[in-house]
């Protein structure tokens, strides 16, 4: 059992938020306080909010919020957009700079639900270093955002990445795993991949998603699939195998072909018609062969990115 002084710090990546973050920052520090009343977590716990580049006024409302609430509610801010991702990266070695005991990430519309940090604290008191946030549906998405997350998480499966389905980054770290996060250095870390490749204790909290209150969200079709390149690149090989056995077996497919041809030509005289298949053939293999360049490029552009070991991210200010 851990002690029930636990130093949390609630991390939340922010872009054009200005809608919500108010209101999010006080719903949060609401919980925390009631947990504190509890005796489950330190009075010093706290807020920190990454601002990823923001166009609107979230920066303004943030510095507002530290102004008032004081160490309370801290945050950073980059110099431009760097996407999710990096802004929970600099989220959780921010607080272990800074200093807690674990740290909790959720979504800045709140959309997960706040009363499960709770749960997610008996959790880490139990001894979990990693307890993972699996949402009990997707009734809040659209037919489409649904499906292909469902296909996602069949398809991190078949490469060999055990990943939940419906895992989320409503997700709690203890400072070991901080720890571990810290010295892993490559500029594309997909993070719902990392925390279950580590081996920590993991526990799961189960929990309801709410309809959006204000805005929008900030995911499209290209950042999901973006998204889902990076993890599948950046935790698999099974594709570039796979394209090695369809090699394989296109090769000796020719090979058959080729067979077929001479003893319809030399033996039985008979000059093989079928041109429409050769055509058919022809489109088929060269559609299959650009797709294959495609996921090799995919993977080349994985080590473009991290031969030129340029920083994560660049921090432009930073309250604490």
């Amino acid at each position: 059992m851990r002690s029930s002084k636990t130093k949390l710090a609630i991390i939340i990546p922010c872009y054009n938020e200005e809608l919500v973050v108010k209101s999010t920052v006080e719903t949060l520090l609401n919980v925390l306080d009631g947990i504190i009343k509890k005796d489950k977590i330190s009075k010093e716990s706290y807020i920190y909010l990454i601002d990823d580049g923001s166009k609107d006024n979230t920066w303004n409302i943030i510095e507002e919020l530290h102004k008032k609430y004081g160490s309370k509610v801290k945050g950073t801010k980059f110099i431009r957009n760097y996407g999710n991702q990096k802004a929970l990266i600099a989220g959780l070695l921010g607080v272990k700079e800074i200093g807690c005991d674990c740290v909790i990430s959720i979504d800045a519309d709140l959309q997960q639900d706040e009363n499960a940090i709770e749960k997610f604290i008996d959790e880490f008191h139990n001894g979990a270093d990693i307890v993972s946030g699996i949402r009990n549906d997707r009734k809040t998405d659209t037919f489409f955002k649904k499906y292909t997350a469902l296909c996602f998480y069949k398809l991190m499966n078949l490469l060999g990445v055990k990943i939940p389905p419906n895992h989320s980054d409503f997700r709690l770290v203890s400072y070991k795993g901080l720890e571990i996060l810290e010295k892993y250095s490559e500029a594309g870390l997909f993070l719902r991949g990392f925390f279950h490749e580590i081996g920590l204790k993991t526990a799961y909290v189960h929990f309801d998603v709410k309809p959006r209150a204000l805005g929008s969200s900030k995911f499209n079709f290209f950042s999901l699939t973006s998204l889902a390149l990076n993890g599948i690149t950046a935790f698999s090989i099974v594709p570039l195998r796979i394209i090695a056995v369809i090699g394989v077996l296109t090769v000796l497919g020719s090979g058959l072909l080729a067979i077929d041809v001479l003893i319809e030509k030399y033996l039985l005289h008979n000059t093989p018609s079928g041109w429409a298949t050769l055509v058919f053939l022809l489109a088929f293999f060269g559609g299959l062969q650009l797709f294959c360049l495609g996921i090799i490029g995919e993977y080349l552009g994985q080590i473009f990115n991290e031969v030129k070991a340029r920083p994560r991210y660049i921090k432009e200010q930073e309250l604490i």
